[in-house]
């Protein structure tokens, strides 16, 4: 079966900025630290898979995604990133295109709704999804056959292996979010709620609205403060339901899916090679991404 690498870019660019130091500067003396360590994953990911089909999406929309519409206050508790990444973020663009990988961006729609599209779109044309990335919300999308991998600490999950670790199947993740909700992307939940209780509501339920039509079975079930549970739950509804829907992953962004413009391509070397010195990558690097000493 033929296989399609997803990248969630924006997870392994982050930790490349927050984990390399910001002496490591481009030609003009601006910080080069993100990029190079996205160059670097992307430099080991191919290595290790030789990926013949392969879409990095990148996040453009912290406050513009349709989730700010639905929910104003969505995301608001993340600062934009600061102009010395910003500027890297655009490099990390053009390091895919020179490199001859597909990439995707939009202001509407996050990376994670593009790899949704993706994933949905090309799974019907016969292939095997592999998302690369390190964010449970993305295991929604898993299915039989297909693999969640956090490359960074090398684990891959099939279906049941995201039930082990998370506490629910792909198709139970975003009801487990809707339960115990998301601090990082500031979607409510219901107070009280953690991802302990919200798994063992869905290992009894089955899914968030089973919950809420059989609600008079929670005081009796054997879970903690369950009484609790029972009223949080009850006053919780509405805040549960908004969380269920901006935890859902669209799979209908207006993107191109053609299998051959997802095919890698050979990297333009020219344009990669320009890149790299502006950049300032020495012959370490450079020999990584195929470009001769």
């Amino acid at each position: 079966m033929k296989q399609l690498y997803l990248v969630d870019a924006s997870i392994y660019i982050f930790r490349a900025y927050f984990s390399l130091p910001d002496t490591m500067t481009d030609a003009n003396g601006n910080p080069a630290n993100a990029v190079y360590g996205f160059a670097d994953f992307l430099a080991r990911l191919l290595a290790q898979t030789d990926a013949k089909h392969i879409a990095v999406a990148f996040d453009e929309s912290l406050t513009t995604s349709f989730r700010n519409e639905i929910y104003p206050a969505y995301k608001e508790n993340r600062e934009l990133p600061p102009p010395e990444l910003e500027a890297q973020l655009a490099a990390c663009q053009q390091l895919c295109q020179a490199m001859g990988l597909a990439s995707y961006v939009s202001p509407r729609y996050e990376a994670d709704d593009l790899i949704g599209t993706l994933a949905h779109n090309m799974r019907r044309q016969g292939f095997k999804i592999i998302i690369v990335s390190g964010d449970k919300d993305l295991a929604q999308l898993i299915q039989d056959g297909d693999i969640w991998w956090d490359f960074a600490r090398d684990r891959r999950f099939g279906p049941a292996d995201i039930k082990t670790h998370f506490g629910a199947m792909p198709t139970q993740i975003v009801d487990l979010i809707a339960l115990m909700g998301d601090k990082v992307d500031n979607i409510p939940g219901i107070n009280g709620i953690g991802q302990k209780t919200a798994a063992q509501l869905l290992d009894h339920f089955g899914s968030l609205d089973a919950v809420y039509e059989r609600l008079h079975e929670v005081p009796h079930l054997k879970i903690r403060r369950a009484a609790h549970v029972h009223q949080a739950l009850a006053s919780g509804k509405e805040d549960a339901y908004l969380s269920q829907q901006l935890a859902d992953i669209a799979v209908d962004a207006p993107i191109s899916f053609d299998p051959e413009q997802l095919a890698r391509q050979p990297a333009d070397r020219s344009r990669l090679s320009a890149l790299c010195t502006e950049l300032g990558f020495g012959r370490g690097m450079r020999a990584r991404l195929g470009l001769a000493p």
